[in-house]
């Protein structure tokens, strides 16, 4: 007998559907799987196998043939469990299930019968609605997760024993709770004010979050780079509905939607050890890197020079574009990564710098160290800023400005740039002609011509002059960019030796 029933499989943070078509018939005792599994899909026969017998079921020792459709997708990972032992079970006449066609379902099997939960059950969710699926089947460590996906019924399930019922409709379970939002939160990771000193260096991250703009900090060590890093989604401004899904999305795909409320920004700080596919995304089969990870939030680069230069050169690209593709013999995904970039540095290898009479850093070790940071990248980064060890006045007296004095503004200013690029838009996402029809008041486009001929800038620092001069006087309540505004946004893209 053939029974069928309704799956997926995550291609990257996608959903892919899959049908497993179970076919029983006379013959020796067999069971296999087709339709390009992986080792952890193949595994699942004796899981299977192992639950239907712990859970009363009998297994049938006839020829059983599994076919996952379409046969030329990869299928990985052990989601495939919940659904083979469905059909299976349907196929060998020990469940009827007259909803079985209007059903998807997702889940591993463990040996007893019971579901474990599977990464992705959110995007999932969304694929079977889009489906055309009214119910969904998922363990109960997803139901939560499920749960956030509108227009479609989430049913938790705890064992392969509860299907019966479930599918004679004398047991209704209880719809899980989603898991909460949280979207007018202060982002996390403390407050500003703990950033004693550094006026400069807090100015700068209030523009880099305005406008979200990247931004380098170099400074000694203990000077306040990683503390104020650490601050910035602090200042940021709250996800929309709609980001929050889509960053609970990436999340959930990865593994990492373990259960806690959605809405913050992520905040990624990754070894220098990463490899450039740990960091763009890749592997085999490919799969999101950090800078997916950092979809919508921060990723922090600390000592951005013991990179690999391999893979600080992978973030050129994605940096332009706000996504990345990732392309193998077999399969090709593009994964979205609109981040913003924060890194911090040390001058030199002591990190004392070339200015401080007690660095003992030969001139060739410091080139060889700051050659790491490419000028392609460095052109690529909009605020570049030297952090100076704070003074013991500043670090003995009282706190600085709060992270929610600093949010309000930064909020104003998206407001500005709302109205004027579009809903989720910010001025580090202008095209080059938004930036150059830019409203200049009188002298800022001349200070502008004469900074570009005098410090040789290149086009594209020309561009992101102009944004970070719109971001500041998004933060001023300016409409037009006046000649202060063009100075400051000069400033903060020039770093002194």
């Amino acid at each position: 007998m053939l029974a069928t029933a309704r799956t997926f499989t995550l291609d990257g943070i996608a959903a892919r559907p899959v049908r497993v078509e179970i076919d029983v018939r006379r013959g020796l005792p067999a069971f296999s799987v087709v339709g390009l599994p992986d080792t952890a899909v193949r595994e699942a026969r004796e899981r299977v196998r192992a639950a239907l017998a712990n859970c009363g079921f009998e297994f049938p020792l006839r020829r059983i043939v599994a076919n996952l459709a379409p046969a030329s997708l990869r299928k990985a990972g052990p989601g495939l469990d919940l659904a083979i032992a469905v059909a299976l079970l349907t196929a060998s006449e020990q469940l009827e299930w007259e909803a079985l066609p209007r059903v998807a379902m997702v889940g591993e099997l463990a040996l007893d019968g019971s579901t474990r939960p599977v990464p992705g059950a959110l995007a999932i969710a969304e694929a079977a609605r889009e489906l055309g699926a009214e119910i969904l089947v998922v363990p109960v460590e997803n139901g939560a997760e499920a749960a956030l996906a509108p227009g479609i019924e989430v049913i938790s399930l705890e064992s392969l024993a509860q299907l019966p019922e479930l599918a004679a409709g004398r047991w209704s379970p209880v719809p899980p709770q989603s898991l909460p939002f949280v979207l007018d939160g202060d982002g996390g990771g403390g407050d500003l004010a703990d950033l004693r000193g550094q006026p400069h260096l807090r100015y700068a991250m209030e523009v880099a979050a305005a406008g979200g703009h990247s931004l380098l900090m170099v400074g000694p060590p203990g000077a306040g780079k990683s503390l104020a890093a650490s601050r910035l989604p602090s200042i940021m401004p709250p996800l929309a509905r709609g980001e929050a899904l889509e960053v609970a999305r990436i999340a959930s795909a990865c593994g990492k939607l373990a259960g806690g409320p959605v809405g913050q920004r992520p905040f990624r700080a990754p070894h220098h050890t990463i490899s450039p596919a740990g960091l763009v995304g890749g592997g085999s089969p490919p799969g999101p890197g950090e800078i997916t990870l950092a979809h919508r939030g921060v990723l922090f680069l600390d000592e951005l020079c013991e990179f690999r230069r391999d893979a600080l050169e992978a973030l050129r690209a994605p940096l332009e574009a706000g996504s990345v593709a990732i392309v193998r013999a077999s399969s090709a995904l593009r994964l979205p990564c609109r981040f913003m970039l924060v890194a911090a540095s040390n001058p030199c290898p002591c990190g004392r710098g070339e200015v401080d009479a007690e660095c003992s850093c030969a001139p060739q070790a410091v080139r060889s160290y700051q050659s790491k940071l490419s000028g392609a990248l460095a052109d690529r980064l909009d605020i570049l800023t030297t952090v100076r060890q704070p003074s013991a006045e500043a670090m003995g007296g009282e706190a600085g400005e709060p992270s929610a004095s600093v949010r309000e503004r930064v909020c104003e200013a998206r407001e500005r740039q709302a109205s004027r690029l579009g809903a989720g838009r910010c001025n580090a996402e202008m095209t080059p002609a938004e930036a150059r029809e830019s409203a200049l008041a009188e002298g800022a486009a001349a200070l502008l011509a004469e900074s570009y001929s005098r410090r040789r800038l290149s086009g594209r620092a020309h561009d992101r002059v102009l944004r970070l001069a719109r971001t500041v006087a998004d933060l001023a309540g300016a409409e037009a960019i006046g000649r202060d505004e063009m100075a400051q946004a000069l400033q903060l893209r020039r770093r002194d030796a």
